[in-house]
């Protein structure tokens, strides 16, 4: 059964899909078009092992789906609207400045 998360689960959810680098990738190679896994996995130079397990990861953030195609399973984002955020997510980190860090990274483990 679906339940529609709450704007703090939603963010979560984005947040940590974002966490990881491997997974950063997926969603930018998914925004530029959808993908089968073994494609991706040769893209991105990951064992499909390694990119099941982060794709798993992404579709239980509700992130991306999964769209039957005869025998094969193509990947896509679940909105067209997360690849319009993840441009204006990437825009907006290019404009912090490279030599600066959280002031809490060594404590919280951030940035």
């Amino acid at each position: 059964m679906l339940t529609v998360a709450s704007d703090i689960e939603v963010l979560a959810r984005f947040g940590r899909a974002l966490a990881d680098p491997i997974r950063c990738r997926i969603l930018l190679a998914l925004r530029e078009t959808p993908a089968y896994p073994a494609d991706l996995a040769d893209t991105l130079g990951i064992s499909r092992t390694r990119l099941s397990n982060h794709l798993a990861c992404l579709r239980d953030c509700g992130l991306v789906v999964t769209v039957p195609d005869g025998r094969r399973t193509r990947y896509e984002l679940a909105d067209e609207r997360f690849g319009r955020a993840l441009g204006d997510l990437r825009t907006a980190v290019v404009a912090v400045e490279t030599d600066r860090i959280c002031v809490d990274a060594d404590e919280k483990g951030c940035c």
